[in-house]
């Protein structure tokens, strides 16, 4: 009997020390995550404004902080996440292998690049361990897309000998072609990586520290007192609110997470549908990405391909940034005239001069890097060196607004998860590169490509747009570019595009990749907040960005528009562009500012979009004509409506 009451007894207390060192565990590694993720954030702040490291010791130290932060971070399995078994033992094994190879490359890089062909076997061990670790981490953050197309190109490498002809190669050695993708400065190590570990990093945790500091509620509380009165004040609310946070921060799903819970509620209180209100919301958070100074992993890439200061690229995309977000201004504001909405007071709305007066200051730090940019020309890692430091300094000039250690550590950890998340996507998009380089692949696809578009730029055109919107679906923005910018680029370029123009025309594709079903993040997002289908989310955001997909071939035929040119045909071409964009959202929402229209007038004016985006003053000319004419005539109708309306009254 006595022995069945001690077991009664000692099983709870079992259960209970089982419980405790679980919690003692998580506890453990919660800290451990926080710790590496302020080591992170060192690291690449001192090798940016301190110290810079050469590249064959910067991309290793990089990649090791990607890789021991990815494993304690994103679980081996989604039902994992929480847990405490076998497979936290897991992710700290695979934590220390990345470390210990990245450590290797650190030290014996130049050794390993000596021995061409002819690997020790440690120096196999550690290509092969860094492989299927960039993969297993890319398979867990982003998913087997990516990973499946670097199969896909491996299987090229290893086998595309035994292809026909026109595609095979010459053959290479398994010992060559690991080399090439997991040792070399042209594979993983190479420039998407290097890219990731300088300036793109330096910019995240630039906007981590911005947004900790509290910018982006300030970026909210001015755009509500600016456009809150007018009328779809709300709508227009939503848009302000998503250009001033990718001020901050260039991450779409952080960009529609952070003003949509506000905005999209404040949309559907006002009378706007939900459909409508999560479609604009995503859409506005997808231009987080094409709206300098910051634009995203893939901008930095693109200056490094073409060789030029990233500053050319911040400017390149300024107007077609303003016209993409003119387009949703028009569309939220037609759709207030259709919906008969009104101007409301200005009661509830934030006092722009208490705004300003609480939180200017905390836009200082833009200001700063922008200085540092385009006056003191400093490189993109040192400028945002500069203006993160200048952030906590700047922060300090008023008690309410003061970074606290709380808000240091927040910083920390999410600009190191924002690394890590970039890094891998980088990462993994070298070991293509790494395939397409040593193959020869891109002069191959470059040719296909001219071919299949049958000396046509347009058709050239369009199936760069498709490829770019269909890698778009299962890989990340950054991979996406790099891909088609390599294979593609060229093809462009050939064809007579300008280089900018050409680069540009891809990364706003791959941009959009978070608003295209079905892989759409961003409109996921929306969706959820608003509680309405994320799939129709997803192509109503579409339908809203429209014009986003029309931009791109408007600056490809008018350099004018990436500010390449005299500055009167710059001017012209802008506001020809802006007539344009207009007459794209009264033929979307079938309304013309104070009257509906009808299909036929719809599709008229989409043709004006058509004349406006084409090169040539007559087309111009007679694009406006037509609109004027519409717009006349609509008038003109409403009036003796009215008027008729009036008379039987």
């Amino acid at each position: 009997m006595s022995n069945d009451n001690s077991t009664v007894v000692k099983a709870p207390q079992a259960e209970v020390l089982k419980g405790e060192d679980k919690r003692k565990i998580v506890k453990f590694i919660t800290a451990l995550i926080l710790v590496i993720s302020i080591i992170i954030t060192l690291i690449h702040v001192y090798s940016a404004g301190v110290r810079f490291f050469p590249p064959y010791q910067q991309r290793p130290l990089h990649l090791a902080c990607v890789l021991v932060l990815l494993f304690l971070v994103y679980p081996f399995r989604k039902k994992d996440e929480g847990k405490i078994n076998w497979t936290v033992w897991l992710n700290i094994f695979l934590s220390i292998v990345g470390v210990l190879s990245c450590a290797y490359v650190f030290v014996y890089s130049g050794d390993i690049a000596l021995r061409m062909g002819k690997l020790i076997t440690l120096d196999l061990v550690v290509a092969v361990a860094l492989l299927v670790l960039v993969l297993e981490g890319c398979r867990r953050v982003i998913g087997w897309g990516l990973v499946g197309v670097v199969f896909l190109f491996l299987a090229y490498a290893f086998w595309g000998d035994m292809l026909p002809r026109a595609v095979a190669h010459s053959g290479y050695s398994f010992q060559r072609t690991i080399q090439q993708i997991s040792l070399s400065m042209d594979g993983l190590f190479g420039t998407s990586l290097g890219v990731s570990a300088t300036s793109v990093s330096m910019f995240l945790i630039f906007g981590a520290f911005l947004q900790a500091s509290g910018a982006g509620q300030v970026f909210i509380n001015i755009a509500l007192s600016l456009f809150g009165r007018f009328r779809g004040g709300a709508g227009k609310t939503a848009l302000g609110a998503s250009a001033l946070f990718a001020l901050v921060s260039p991450s779409q799903v952080a960009n529609v997470a952070t003003t949509g819970v506000f905005t999209i509620p404040l949309m559907e209180k006002v009378g706007y549908p939900k459909l409508f209100s999560a479609g604009l919301v995503a859409s506005a958070g997808a231009g987080g990405m094409l709206t300098p100074p910051l634009l995203g992993a893939a901008a930095f890439l693109m200056a490094d391909l073409l060789g030029v200061p990233y500053k050319e690229v911040v400017i390149a995309a300024i107007i077609p940034a303003f016209l993409y977000y003119v387009s949703l201004f028009m569309q939220v504001d037609i759709r207030s005239a259709k919906l008969n909405m009104t101007t409301k007071s200005t009661e509830g709305l934030p006092d722009l001069k208490k705004t300003f007066n609480e939180g200017a200051h905390l836009l200082l730090p833009i200001v700063v890097l922008i200085v540092c940019l385009f006056v003191l020309n400093l490189t993109p890692a040192r400028s945002a060196f500069w203006g993160t430091v200048s952030v906590p300094v700047i922060s300090w000039l008023r008690r309410g607004t003061r970074m606290t250690w709380g808000k240091f550590l927040t910083a920390c950890k999410s600009g190191a998860k924002m690394i890590t998340l970039i890094g891998v996507s980088c990462g993994t998009a070298g070991f293509v590169l790494g395939v397409v380089y040593q193959t020869g692949l891109a002069l191959r696809f470059t040719g296909w490509m001219v071919t299949l578009a049958g000396g046509s730029l347009l058709i050239l055109l369009f199936l760069t747009m498709v490829s770019s919107i269909i890698l778009g679906l299962g890989l990340p923005p950054v991979a996406s570019y790099l891909l088609l910018a390599i294979l593609g680029g060229p093809a462009l370029i050939k064809m007579g595009v300008t280089p900018m123009a050409a680069h540009m025309f891809i990364f706003f594709y791959g941009s959009l990749s978070e608003i295209t079903p079905p892989s759409c993040t961003a409109a996921f997002t929306a969706g959820a907040i608003a509680k309405i289908d994320p799939m129709r989310t997803g192509w109503e955001a579409c339908r809203v960005a429209i014009a986003a997909f029309i931009i791109p071939f408007m600056f490809v035929y008018g350099n004018e528009l990436i500010l390449m040119g005299s500055v009167l045909n710059i001017i012209i071409a802008v506001a020809t562009a802006i007539i344009g964009v207009i007459a794209l959202a009264c033929s979307l929402e079938g309304y013309i500012f104070f009257s509906r229209i009808s299909i036929i007038e719809r599709i008229i004016l989409f043709s004006v979009t058509v004349l406006c985006a084409s090169v040539g003053y007559i087309q111009d000319l007679i694009g406006i004509a037509i609109f004027a004419a519409i717009i006349l005539f609509r008038y003109f109708w409403k009036k003796n409506k009215d008027r008729a309306i009036g008379a039987g009254a």
